[in-house]
């Protein structure tokens, strides 16, 4: 066993850790040749014990991560639905994507036709937000590109390319 891999064998084999069913059962502990899901499930594994240890077990691993754009993320969720009824309709549907555009945009008609093509396809209704007379709300969620989307959980700044806007539409 690698001297890596020594450093984590207690608390490993303390918490019953079985790395797979068919190397547990054959005693095999050759991890160089474990196949690539076989590598998945243990770093999966390693890291769902490690993170149920008490920190005093590992003084020296760092913190856990800290989401940096948690409250940024929090701030605009706030501030789409303090908006919504003008996004998305008065009776915003769950399915509902708001366009911002404004005069001189040369990629809106081209983004817009393939969001209402899209949007048709996936059962979305699309509602066209003109920039500059809802600059309230433009400065509100910091949106300065046209053209924008926003979604009830999310903001997309200058044009997506139609593959982008499917995968956003479709979850």
């Amino acid at each position: 066993m690698s001297r890596r891999l020594d450093h984590f064998a207690g608390p490993l084999l303390a918490a019953g850790l079985c790395i797979t069913p068919g190397l547990a059962a054959s005693g095999d502990t050759r991890f160089s040749e474990l196949s690539a899901t076989e590598r998945a499930i243990l770093r999966a594994e390693i890291r769902e014990v490690l993170l149920s240890l008490p920190r005093d077990l590992l003084p020296d691993a760092p913190p856990p991560p800290v989401d940096l754009y948690a409250d940024a993320v929090s701030d605009d969720l706030a501030q789409i639905a303090a908006h919504g009824a003008t996004l998305f309709g008065p009776d915003a549907p769950g399915r509902s994507i708001a366009f911002l555009t404004r005069d001189g945009c040369e990629d809106c008609t081209q983004a817009l036709s393939e969001l209402r093509e899209l949007a048709e396809a996936t059962g979305w209704q699309v509602r066209v937000i003109d920039m500059a007379a809802h600059a309230d709300i433009a400065r509100a969620l910091e949106l300065d590109t046209v053209p924008s989307y926003v979604l009830p959980d999310m903001m997309l700044r200058g044009a997506m390319p139609a593959i982008v806007l499917e995968k956003y539409l479709s979850r």
